[in-house]
């Protein structure tokens, strides 16, 4: 990691267990490579919480919090906003844009 980049968490609550599995390889085979196209980020990881199994994570990593910015007021971001509403209606999600301040 570097210092200067930026990062999009979204964090969604998949409260239903018998979801889990096709909402992971729903993220997986579909929402991940959407996402990496339509925002052109550099990486992207997800995460299943150890403290909550119902928390999903997913990381997205720019090359600084303007392209970041910038990404997400375009029409892709919109795009992948529709997409995952339509998909999974029922499944609530947080965004939060990180700046890193140290990384060793």
């Amino acid at each position: 990691m570097q210092a200067d980049k930026a990062y999009l968490m979204v964090r969604a609550q998949v409260t239903n267990a018998a979801d889990r599995e096709k909402f992971d390889h729903w993220y997986a085979t579909d929402h991940v490579p959407k996402a990496m196209d339509r925002f052109r980020c550099e990486h992207a990881w997800r995460f299943w919480s150890r403290s909550d199994p119902a928390v999903h994570y997913a990381l997205y990593q720019f090359a600084d919090m303007a392209t970041l910015r910038a990404r997400l007021d375009g029409p892709g971001f919109k795009e992948l906003v529709a997409d995952f509403d339509q998909a999974w209606p029922h499944v609530s999600r947080t965004r939060d844009l990180l700046d890193t301040v140290q990384a060793v």
